[in-house]
C-alpha cells in the first residue's frame, strides 16, 4: 500500500494540500416559496441517539407539492426536512433563499452537497467528505452520526453559516448547529474548508474520497464557489433517510 493510500484511509486529518476538480452538477427548476410557509410544530423531543439518522424532523409530514426538479436531485424527503428547517429556525437565517443540503446517504464517491437556490431556480451539487468517526472502516459511507467532541463523526441536523476566517485548513467557513444532534458544532470547531482529499481524482484512485475529522471538507476548487453560495447567516442542513 504506498503512503498515499494509507493517508486516505487512516488520514481523515487535513492537510489542505492540492484538491482536485469534482464534477459538478446543475439542475434548473422554479422552486415554489410556498415550501418555506407553514411547517411550524415540529415534535420537541427530537433527541438524537448515536449512529442513527437525525429523528427531528423525521415525523412531521413532508410539504406539498415538492420542487419536481429539486425532489428529484436532492431527495423529496431529504428536501422535505431541509424546508421545513428553514421555518423552524427561521429566526436565525439572515436569508432563506440559499441554502445548501448534505445527503449522507449517499456515499463519499458521489457529489451529495446540494447547493439550492431558490430564487435563481437551481440546485447545484459537488462532492464533499464525511467524517473518520462516521466510517471507522472507511468504506465511503457513513455509518453513525455523534455531537461529541473527540468523535471525529459528522453531526446531523441544521446549520447557520458563520464568518469567513483564515485557519489551519486555509479558508473556512464557521458552522453554528442549531439542533440538539449538531450543537456541540462550534465546541468541535466543525466547518466548511477544502482538502486534498476531495476530488474525482481520488474517487477513480480509491473509489471514495479521504475523511475528515466531522468538518465539511469540499475540493479547492469548490470552496469559493460554495462559500458564496452559502454567505453567513444561511442555512446548511446534514441528514441521512
Amino acid at each position: 500500500m504506498n503512503i498515499r493510500h494509507k493517508r486516505l484511509r487512516h488520514g481523515g486529518a487535513h492537510d489542505g494540500r492540492g484538491g482536485h476538480p469534482p464534477h459538478a452538477h446543475s439542475l434548473h427548476a422554479p422552486l415554489s416559496r410556498r415550501q418555506l410557509l407553514g411547517a411550524a410544530g415540529m415534535a420537541a423531543g427530537g433527541l438524537v441517539a448515536a449512529g442513527m439518522a437525525s429523528p427531528v424532523l423525521a415525523a412531521v409530514p413532508l410539504p406539498t407539492p415538492l420542487p419536481q426538479a429539486a425532489a428529484a436531485q436532492v431527495g423529496p424527503r431529504l428536501l422535505g426536512r431541509a424546508m421545513r428547517a428553514l421555518d423552524v429556525h427561521a429566526r436565525r437565517f439572515a436569508a432563506r433563499n440559499v441554502f445548501g443540503v448534505v445527503d449522507f446517504t449517499a456515499g463519499s464517491s458521489t457529489p451529495r452537497f446540494h447547493l439550492v437556490d431558490l430564487a435563481g431556480g437551481a440546485v447545484t451539487t459537488v462532492l464533499v467528505a464525511h467524517g473518520r468517526g462516521s466510517d471507522p472502516d472507511h468504506s465511503g459511507w457513513v455509518e453513525r452520526f455523534s455531537n461529541q467532541p473527540g468523535s471525529l463523526a459528522s453531526s446531523a441536523g441544521a446549520y447557520v453559516t458563520g464568518d469567513i476566517y483564515d485557519g489551519k485548513h486555509g479558508r473556512s467557513r464557521r458552522l453554528i448547529g442549531l439542533d440538539p444532534g449538531n450543537n456541540n458544532a462550534e465546541a468541535r470547531a466543525l466547518v466548511i474548508h477544502a482538502a486534498w482529499y476531495v476530488g474525482p481524482d481520488m474517487v477513480r484512485e480509491h473509489g471514495k474520497l479521504g475523511r475528515s475529522e466531522g468538518c465539511f471538507a469540499v475540493a479547492e476548487t469548490d470552496l469559493d464557489r460554495v462559500l458564496a453560495r452559502l454567505p453567513a447567516g444561511t442555512m446548511l442542513y446534514a441528514d441521512k433517510v
